[in-house]
Formats: C-alpha cells, structure tokens, sequence
C-alpha cells in the first residue's frame, strides 16, 4: 500500500550530511521569535513531519509546543529544510514519520 506511513522503518530517512548537519541547519536558520525573546520563553519544541519516498518533507506539525512564536518558527524552519534521504522498508523508499526536537535557548547577554 503506497500511501502507509511508517514509524519505524529499516533505514531511517536521513538529513543531507547527517544528525550533525541537521543540528547545524537548525542553528543556522533558527531566528528567536521577539514575543518569546521578550516573555523570556525558551525551552524544546516537538515538530513531526513526513519525509516522503522522494525526500520531501510535508505534513509538518506541532507535537508539544512552547508558543509565543517558537511554534511557528519551528514549522517554517523543518518547512525549509532541503530533501532528506529517503526512509526504507525491505530495500524500497517509503513514507516515514519523523519527531525532531528544536530547542530554543535565549543567549545570556
């Protein structure tokens, strides 16, 4: 059934140069909302998405969110992440559902 969605898979999709470039495309492109940055609001906030059998990331959605804009932002940043490698079952690429953790840190002045 070509449209199954799984949770775990044989070979999981994977960030273009791995968990360390995904780390770093996060840190790179994370930019703290005001309202948080202001109400002083930080902490980790759970975005779910699917990576599809081309690598395309869609359906992505707030798991546990902080607010004040640390949501959305979430959302825009795994919505920008460029095509991940596919997930695979029995050697074919298939639809995987993926939690990434995002985590917002206000910088001590």
């Amino acid at each position: 059934h070509k449209d199954e969605v799984f949770l775990i898979v044989e070979q999981s999709p994977e960030f273009p140069g791995g968990l360390q470039a995904l780390y770093k495309f996060v840190a790179d492109n994370i930019r703290y909302p005001a309202q948080a940055s202001r109400l002083g609001i930080q902490g980790l906030v759970y975005v779910t998405f699917i990576v599809d059998q081309e690598g395309q990331v869609q359906n992505a959605s707030i798991l546990k969110g902080i607010g004040a804009g640390c949501d959305e932002e979430a959302i825009r940043i795994v919505q920008s992440m460029p095509p991940w490698k596919p997930g695979k079952q029995r050697g074919r690429p298939v639809k995987v559902k993926y939690t990434l953790p995002i985590k917002f840190t206000l910088r001590q002045r």
